[in-house]
């Protein structure tokens, strides 16, 4: 039996200043945040994900049971309305098909940068195209629900230009494009980036009470350094400039650490990046100024032991705590990532509890 009225098992007022505390690195101990959606969740409960996408009733009630699970973890986003990545690539008219026992599939608009102009490519209205006017209702129900709870969303979401656009048109072919029809693919780009800018206006008009914005976007850490600045950086920074009352967080856990020195010159407040860069090194390339959310490494959270789980824990906060100069301020203990299809309730516990036993003026 779930204790769904306890304080504990929602995300609330308190959660949400624990996030604040941690970006604004006055945290004293290392908090917990864990990015969950529809790879993990129907998956841990048993379910299609099918089901979990069109019933409202199990999908609320799912969340609800992983607070209860993981009462000590701050949700990011929370409550989150998503169909996998077919959301944005929806309102475009991409082909979306469905499965009870996999992610949904985006097909492709343009096969080829050939194949592309940008003249072909209107900017839909994410209140009327595609998916995105189902997941505002349903987000509109969600707050009604959680509300009664004594509950609010602060976060909405976006997925970012260049993954929208790498689901317009074949990855392969966009970064192709990049040093074959530059202008092509800053066309497609400026698109994709407004659509962005329009579908997170969208939710903030539909939740009165956000106060933050995520932007995940993988495809950044497909570029180099010249190409990133040119073709990455722009669009996200219009992006984080449209909000500049909200706090700003970024997910990229691909292997590239190109993004990593323009973090703060994009705006980011939190920023969430693979397990496959050191956290400490990730500390000097990216400043003092972000909060880092990460970086266990995902698949240990369904492969490993809950002792493994915990050594890598208490590594990724020892490793943070050396560079931080012994503190765990500005570090939000995370998978280096989301949390991934088949983790365990025992290795996020395990994972959690590493976290919660750390004390500054002690060996791990």
């Amino acid at each position: 039996m779930y204790a769904f009225e306890s304080e504990r098992n929602v995300m609330n007022q308190n959660e949400w200043e624990r996030l604040n505390r941690t970006v604004r690195r006055e945290n004293v101990k290392a908090e917990v945040a864990l990015i969950v959606d529809s790879p993990w969740i129907p998956g841990y409960f048993g379910q299609g994900i099918t089901d979990f996408f069109s019933r409202p009733d199990l999908w609320t009630q799912d969340y609800r049971r992983i607070k209860a699970d993981f009462p000590e973890a701050i949700l990011i986003p929370d409550y989150w309305v998503e169909f996998g990545m077919a959301t944005e690539p929806s309102s475009f008219g991409c082909r979306i098909e469905f499965f009870q026992d996999n992610l949904p599939i985006v097909h492709h608009l343009f096969d080829s940068i050939d194949d592309f102009e940008p003249a072909q490519l209107n900017l839909p209205n994410p209140r009327t195209s595609g998916f995105a006017p189902i997941a505002l209702s349903m987000q509109s129900d969600v707050q009604t629900k959680i509300r009664e709870r004594g509950d609010e969303l602060y976060i909405v979401s976006t997925r970012g230009p260049l993954t929208l656009a790498s689901h317009l048109m074949e990855l392969s072919e966009l970064l192709v494009g990049v040093k074959i029809e530059p202008e092509k693919v800053h066309g497609l780009l400026r698109v994709t980036t407004d659509y962005c800018v329009d579908w997170l206006t969208a939710q903030m008009e539909n939740v009165k009470t956000a106060k933050a914005i995520l932007v995940l976007d993988d495809v950044t850490g497909f570029f180099g350094e010249a190409d990133y600045l040119e073709f990455a950086h722009p669009y996200l920074k219009k992006i984080f400039n449209a909000f500049p009352e909200t706090l700003h967080l970024f997910h990229n856990d691909t292997d590239s650490d190109v993004c990593f020195p323009h973090l703060q010159d994009l705006g980011v407040d939190l920023f969430n990046f693979t397990h496959k860069k050191d956290i400490a090194e990730a500390r000097k390339k990216i400043g003092k100024n972000v909060c880092l959310m990460g970086n266990v490494p995902p698949m240990s959270l369904a492969r490993e032991s809950p002792g493994t789980v915990r050594e890598q824990t208490a590594g990724v906060i020892r490793s943070y705590c050396l560079e931080n100069g012994g503190s765990a301020a500005g570090l939000l203990v995370s998978p280096g990532g989301g949390v991934p299809m088949g983790a365990t309730h025992d290795n996020i516990t395990a994972m959690i509890d590493a976290a919660m036993s750390y004390k500054p003026d002690k060996e791990l």
